[in-house]
């Protein structure tokens, strides 16, 4: 789908029949580009469209490269957050001519947003570097709204997991399972964030380091880029730190845990050893043999009964005096 925005376009379908893409065009969005739309493009614009496998390379000088003066960028934006399935999906920026084409197979939600924008107001997309520029500030408010939410999340995890009263912190092992799991999904979400962060701020210090933004009529853009790329490392900075903290309430859910495990094994092992001397008592009294003298005492069996009784109370009153229990 070949899309066209700029002063005087919409963002209307462009229909890949026509001879050329309309001039006034500053913002060319092919969304999973066809044939027939690549081509047109790459006549009218005269440059080449990356493919979906050449986005998706890792390297660096696979992603951020000039030729023929135009300047080739590829980000991996967020995407699939409301559906709780968390990705990174790669868009490509060619920047030539002073227009902006953007490839993608996917539709993130700030692209959604920023759509919606430029045809109601033309003026983000008056030109390609502009309107490159507003896309991306779209791109990095998004990462930040985003930031934000995991912040959250994690200070309900928190207060979960840290109780005010130490009783209250006995938690049911279904809840513990929960708990466990929303640590994984925040932990999968902040990973993908700070890819994408990552991501961004090397397709910022490529453009703040290209000769094509040097040029005197490209100040303000050059400030803003910079003024991007200090914001896009505080919120990498910040991924990092929450990364960091989100791992020590990993600890403390395995903490947990543990406790629960060392409680159930302290109360089986002090159950055995309230019981086991009555028990053996029980089994020496209880044998039937002939010639046992105490068979025929007169107070024998209110005797072994208090020695049982005796013998599993001794230890319940040492261990709740100790503390144990």
């Amino acid at each position: 789908m070949l899309r066209a925005y700029g002063p005087n376009c919409d963002g209307s379908i462009v229909d890949p029949k026509l001879d050329k893409v309309p001039d006034d065009a500053t913002w060319i969005d092919l969304e999973e580009p066809t044939h027939e739309e690549e081509e047109l493009v790459e006549r009218c614009i005269q440059v080449d469209v990356p493919t979906q496998a050449e986005m998706a390379e890792i390297e660096p000088s696979s992603r951020l490269y000039e030729k023929n003066g135009a300047l080739y960028m590829t980000v991996s934006v967020l995407r699939g957050v409301d559906e709780h399935h968390p990705t990174t999906t790669p868009i490509g920026f060619v920047l030539a001519h002073n227009r902006l084409i953007t490839i993608r197979y996917a539709t993130p939600k700030p692209i959604r947003s920023f759509e919606n924008h430029a045809r109601r107001e033309p003026e983000l997309v008056r030109d390609g570097p502009t309107a490159m520029a507003r896309l991306l500030d779209a791109m990095i408010d998004r990462l930040a709204d985003e930031l934000e939410g995991v912040s959250l999340q994690m200070e309900e995890l928190n207060t979960e997991i840290f109780q005010g009263d130490h009783q209250e912190r006995r938690i049911p092992v279904q809840r513990l399972t929960a708990l466990l799991t929303s640590i994984g999904r925040v932990q999968t979400l902040l990973t993908k964030i700070r890819y994408s962060a990552v991501t961004t701020l090397r397709m910022l210090s490529f453009l703040g380091g290209s000769t094509w933004i040097d040029k005197n009529e490209r100040k303000e853009l050059r400030h803003h880029v910079a003024s991007m790329t200090t914001d896009v490392t505080s919120l990498s900075e910040h991924a990092s730190y929450l990364i960091d903290s989100l791992q020590f309430l990993l600890d403390a859910s395995l903490g947990l845990i543990s406790i629960e495990q060392n409680a159930a094994m302290k109360l089986f092992s002090w159950t055995a050893v309230v019981f086991l001397p009555p028990t053996l008592i029980a089994g020496i009294f209880g044998m039937n043999f002939h010639y046992m003298p105490e068979l025929s005492w007169r107070y024998g069996f209110p005797l072994s009964l208090g020695l049982m009784i005796a013998c599993a109370t001794g230890p319940y009153l040492f261990f709740k005096k100790r503390g144990w229990i």
